[in-house]
């Protein structure tokens, strides 16, 4: 049965949603946290920790154990088929992370909710939210079976298209990319790195090409109508038109896909009243450059904070918290923007793209200011 009160109503129960939900528990606030899927429904899509989400992380007790789980990147390429653009190197960043850390989003997700259970926190599942009212003491939530919860705050970490955001009446500007999104987590052998994310440009769209865990690697592509499920030749085609030449890369099967539209969008503001955004519900992106469940976990332990003082009587960290978070969720999606035209761009612009590229490649601040980025180190406070 679903509790009738508690200090936080957290909305969702994907990375974002549960590093909140982390954060408060390991402060000693009541927490509940809703979700409208069953356990185990989560498909897996985000398969990129970086060097400042661990960072963020490390004092909830949860890198430990996602660094043990999987493969340590360290370094990133832009390539043209075979053509090296641009290499980013993690290697040297002044963190205790450098690297990208490869890992499927349900297993981080697994450990996130293994530390939420330990701190004598759940989720429970599966609760609809279907309204939502608020006074100047607190929200009551009411869910589609009509059981209610009344919380001094609630967090909205219910995804891109998020109830919470709608009933709060927050808007959400910005639009949505023409192309769709290809996902498939696929074996295969040739020229693809076993410890590399690799981002392919051409003008049939970009493929991202990533380790993981067991043997696999995760593609992501941009199609005109990507299917329901790619299958072996779908995924093929998809590099053998994009991906390496001399040493082609050969699917053998696919283990998971999906497909899904990207939009870019930025809340119009993280807070209404006593409710408050994080994650895909406050801002979304382009997949490119893996930034959009870092982003969201960042956002969690920065609103875990705000929120743990709001609860002692401190409003003004939830304006804080908000007028943080709110521009680099901008930055992102610029930056995730910008990634995606350049690898997109026309034939006929394509070489003159990779001069540039590749001339930049030379100059050392360049290729520091992507790692910087691309690993959010450039996001600390």
């Amino acid at each position: 049965m679903l509790p009738t009160s508690t200090d936080v109503l957290v909305v969702g129960a994907g990375p974002t949603g549960l590093t909140v939900a982390v954060s408060l528990a390991g402060q000693g606030h009541d927490v509940i946290v809703v979700d409208n899927q069953a356990a185990g429904d989560n498909t897996s899509r985000a398969a990129v920790v970086h060097a400042r989400t661990l960072e963020v992380l490390e004092p909830l007790g949860v890198s430990g154990r996602l660094t043990g789980l999987g493969i340590h990147a360290r370094r990133f390429t832009i390539r043209d088929r075979d053509r090296l653009l641009v290499p980013v190197e993690f290697d040297r960043l002044p963190t205790a992370y450098p690297y990208t850390l490869m890992i499927s989003q349900a297993e981080t997700e697994r450990i996130l909710l293994e530390r939420l259970t330990e701190l004598g926190a759940r989720v429970a599942r599966p609760y609809t939210l279907r309204s939502l009212t608020q006074d100047d003491d607190g929200v009551t939530a009411v869910m589609t079976d009509g059981s209610s919860v009344r919380a001094r705050y609630l967090v909205g970490a219910d995804g891109m298209h998020s109830t919470v955001r709608e009933q709060a009446g927050i808007g959400f500007t910005g639009g949505r990319y023409a192309e769709s999104f290809s996902l498939a987590d696929v074996r295969l052998t040739g020229g693809v790195p076993a410890d590399e994310v690799v981002l392919y440009f051409s003008p049939a769209g970009l493929v991202v090409v990533a380790p993981l865990p067991g043997g696999s690697h995760r593609i992501v592509a941009t199609v005109d109508e990507a299917p329901a499920v790619p299958d072996a030749a779908f995924v093929q085609a998809l590099l053998d038109a994009r991906g390496p030449e001399r040493d082609p890369a050969v699917v053998h099967e696919v283990i998971w896909g999906s497909r899904f539209r990207v939009h870019h969008r930025v809340a119009d503001a993280y807070r209404a009243g006593r409710v408050v955004l994080a994650g895909d519900a406050a801002h979304v992106h382009s997949p490119a450059g893996g930034q959009g469940m870092n982003t969201g976990i960042q956002d969690a332990t920065v609103l875990g904070e705000a929120l743990s003082a709001a609860l002692k009587g401190d409003e003004a960290a939830l304006e804080a918290y908000g007028a943080a978070r709110r521009p680099v969720a901008e930055q992102v999606v610029a930056f995730a923007g910008r990634l995606t035209r350049l690898a997109t761009l026309s034939r006929s612009v394509r070489p003159a793209r990779n001069l540039v590229l590749r001339t930049l490649a030379h100059v050392a601040g360049f290729r520091r200011s992507l790692a910087w980025r691309l690993s959010g180190l450039v996001y600390r406070a």
